[in-house]
């Protein structure tokens, strides 16, 4: 039945319909999660980085502060060496002029004056300096080699009895030839009071590196990592590269994935902090799996109310279908009621108007039903029509037929698109499944008018309904049990 199946295609179509619309919600209210968490995301990252240049600036000014007091030290000794006037001072007047502007502190070695030879010829910190030679240093050698080697800052190591890092600056003579070298020297213990002093986390990482990429001091301290040459690393490359910025790599030591910034690589020395990510993302990942877990309940719930709803609809459709069933089935016989009848010819006439396509209409009747209900009981003339139905529903197989129950123990059969000749076919397949079913039922039998029409625009459908009928009473006249086609000159006036 057709309009049953647009029907059911409409219950099929809300459903999708919900199910779409559901999903669509819940897709939408994922990506506006997503995007608020990339931009949380973003946020923590700028955050994170900020903080880490503010911190790596405070340091670097710290430490550029102190380097350039010194280095004006060394160049004040530069400078007051090559004054004529000091070649015939006494040397406590000598020490006294040249290291009268020298930096002191804790921490800081005592200036040196170093010959063309490489012999310690004055020393800050005593009149009589022991014996010294140091023109195999690296710092000696830089300074001989380059007459543009500026400030020197060496590697660490052990000097004067500490580790420390050695400054140093080229004396000229009057003609530009090397004269020797002025030297300083900064130990350890500055840069352990000066990164100690900081606040960060155990995994946090602050490196103090030169310009040829060597570590001079590292928080937390590694004896295996400072001192060394890392000058390839691709990180150290871009930290030495840029004035400033930030990176992201794995930890040297222990592979850990960090975030390194750097503020100003313009100075003597780069300071770069490194945080792990893990610690960075920390809060953001806590409110990604609160938000996540959220958005799974969310999707939980609303997949639990469209499976509700689904099988409501389902359910609904189902009743529905069942009570549209009921309304149109003749409930004893299980084929359509007259009143479907009545609507499924008046909608196939039109087509057949239309189309100018033959209507083929049986009209079936139960002989002597009357004398049989008497004689074997209600009951039994119920099972006799229910039989003669089964008979009928099992002959009639085309969408688009209707077989009904017209009232009583009379039945029809509609039969768009079939001749006079066809439908009377249909008619004996009937009768026959009939009189064999009735073997073991006393006889039971059927009389069948048959007819066809092509309607013109005109012609109401009652005029096929009345020329099968007429077929109907002639089979009954004829004898019963018998199909008859609406032949006669009278009953095809309107019939082909």
């Amino acid at each position: 039945m057709r309009w049953l199946r647009r029907r059911a295609f409409r219950w099929q179509l809300s459903a999708k319909l919900l199910v779409i619309s559901l999903v669509v919600t819940v897709l939408a209210f994922s990506a506006v999660c997503g995007s608020v968490l990339l931009d949380m995301r973003h946020s923590t990252e700028q955050l994170a980085r900020q903080t880490m240049e503010n911190l790596s600036a405070t340091i670097d000014a710290d430490l550029s502060h102190n380097l350039e007091l010194y280095d004006k030290s060394l160049q004040a000794v530069v400078k007051n060496l090559a004054l004529p006037e000091l070649a015939d001072v006494s040397k406590p007047i000598l020490q006294l002029i040249l290291f009268d502007r020298t930096t002191t502190a804790p921490h800081f070695g005592a200036v040196q004056v170093f010959d063309a030879a490489g012999n310690l010829s004055l020393d800050a910190s005593t009149l009589k300096p022991a014996p010294e030679r140091r023109d195999d240093e690296e710092f000696f050698k830089v300074h001989r080699d380059n007459p543009n080697a500026g400030l020197f800052i060496s590697r660490p190591m052990l000097y004067q009895g500490a580790y420390s890092i050695v400054l140093s600056r080229r004396i000229e003579t009057p003609n530009g030839g090397f004269n020797g070298i002025v030297v300083g020297s900064i130990r350890f213990g500055y840069f352990h009071d000066l990164l100690g002093r900081l606040r960060i986390d155990p995994q946090d990482v602050v490196s103090i590196l030169n310009h040829s990429g060597v570590i001079i001091m590292r928080r937390p301290f590694d004896f295996d990592v400072v001192g060394k040459d890392f000058s390839r690393v691709a990180g150290v490359i871009q930290t030495l590269a840029k004035p400033s910025g930030w990176f992201s790599g794995a930890g040297l030591d222990d592979g850990t994935p960090r975030m390194y910034v750097w503020s100003d690589s313009s100075h003597p020395l780069v300071v770069l902090v490194g945080k792990p990510w893990r610690n960075i993302l920390s809060l953001w990942r806590k409110e990604a799996i609160r938000l996540g877990a959220i958005l799974l309940v969310l999707a939980s719930f609303v997949a639990g109310v469209t499976i509700f709803l689904i099988r409501e609809i389902d359910r609904r459709a189902r009743a529905e279908q069942r009570l549209e069933e009921l309304s149109i089935t003749d409930p004893l016989t299980g084929l359509t009621n007259r009143r479907k009848f009545d609507a499924s010819i008046e909608s196939e006439w039109r087509r057949a108007q239309r189309m100018q396509t033959p209507v083929a209409l049986l009209m079936i009747d139960a002989d002597h039903f009357k004398t049989y209900n008497d004689s074997f009981g209600h009951q039994a003339g119920d099972q006799m029509l229910i039989g003669i139905a089964v008979c009928i529903a099992d002959s009639v197989h085309r969408v688009g037929d209707c077989a009904a129950r017209f009232g009583g123990e009379e039945f029809a059969v509609l039969l768009p698109g079939l001749s006079a000749i066809a439908a009377l076919a249909v008619a004996e397949t009937i009768r026959s499944k009939v009189e064999q079913w009735s073997v073991d039922q006393t006889g039971v039998t059927i009389s069948v008018g048959t007819a066809s029409l092509t309607p013109d625009p005109t012609t109401p459908w009652s005029v096929l309904v009345e020329a099968a009928d007429k077929a109907l009473y002639a089979a009954k006249a004829s004898g019963r049990n018998r199909s008859v086609v609406a032949s006669s000159a009278r009953e095809l006036s309107l019939v082909a």
